[in-house]
């Protein structure tokens, strides 16, 4: 049997008082992916903070992968960078640590990484100032011990849900799930895409009646126009792909970008 995270144990996470302040202001929320290490260790550290002071207010923090398979060709490649500038999961905690952003961080990873890190890194996670995990790669039901160890942590254990999930199958992912839910607004990998799927409004209607928790959407969405739109739908938008792209080329491109996508969600 899995077990659920006991959040009244732990008081509110700060993932769950940041949703609670923006439903309060009538505000979405800006959730912001950058890859731990990219474009290098130095200025990845800048750009953490330079995302917070853009007006993030959730940053996942990507630990580089070898096999990244959820993954399109923007975030692979800058997970090889990290990789090659010898970035581990450790070094990914002493970057969230370094930062010190004042914003919740996520820790996007794969499951074997995580695992490589010994009983005790989900708890040096929340030391260096980690908030929430988010592992790709483990479903609801996949190793009911494993998730117990996740929901055990203290941390929000942000789950996945795509638009081909069933209602019941939702309800279960949201039961077991902490922080949000991250809806994947399409099939595939991760990266930038021209439009939003047609049928994600009645996705997230679906999602919407199946748990309590707050709805962010990601996937394909790279422009603040596209962002505006997946913002009147659910609670936050998360974009990553056209991030870390932009970050390829400077920090200061990556914060424009931030500070348009902002902008933009709060015109909504």
């Amino acid at each position: 049997m899995i077990t659920s995270p006991d959040v009244s144990a732990r008081g509110t996470s700060r993932l769950s008082a940041r949703f609670a302040a923006l439903a309060n202001e009538g505000r979405k929320a800006l959730v912001c992916y950058v890859t731990a290490g990219h474009p290098d260790p130095e200025q990845s550290v800048t750009l953490l903070r330079g995302i917070a002071g853009a007006g993030a207010d959730v940053i996942e923090i990507g630990v580089p992968f070898s096999d990244p398979m959820a993954d399109g060709p923007v975030i692979q490649q800058s997970s090889q960078i990290a990789l090659d500038h010898g970035v581990s999961l450790e070094h990914t905690l002493q970057i969230v640590k370094e930062a010190a952003v004042d914003v919740p961080v996520v820790l996007f990873s794969y499951l074997n990484p995580i695992i490589a890190g010994g009983p005790d890194v989900l708890a040096r996670a929340r030391s260096a100032g980690v908030d929430g995990v988010l592992v790709t790669d483990l479903p609801v039901g996949a190793d009911p011990a494993r998730e117990a160890w996740f929901g055990a942590s203290g941390l929000d254990f942000v789950r996945l849900v795509a638009p081909t999930t069933p209602a019941p199958r939702m309800v279960e992912i949201g039961h077991h799930g902490g922080g949000f839910v991250y809806l994947i607004s399409r099939l595939g990998v991760t990266g930038e895409r021209a439009s939003l799927p047609a049928d994600l409004p009645e996705t997230v209607a679906r999602l919407r009646a199946s748990t309590a928790l707050p709805i962010c959407i990601g996937f394909g969405i790279s422009t603040p126009d596209q962002a505006k739109a997946a913002a009147r739908l659910g609670d936050g938008v998360v974009v990553g792909s056209a991030i870390v792209r932009a970050a390829g080329r400077s920090v200061q491109e990556a914060l424009d970008l931030a500070s348009a996508l902002r902008a933009a969600i709060d015109d909504v």
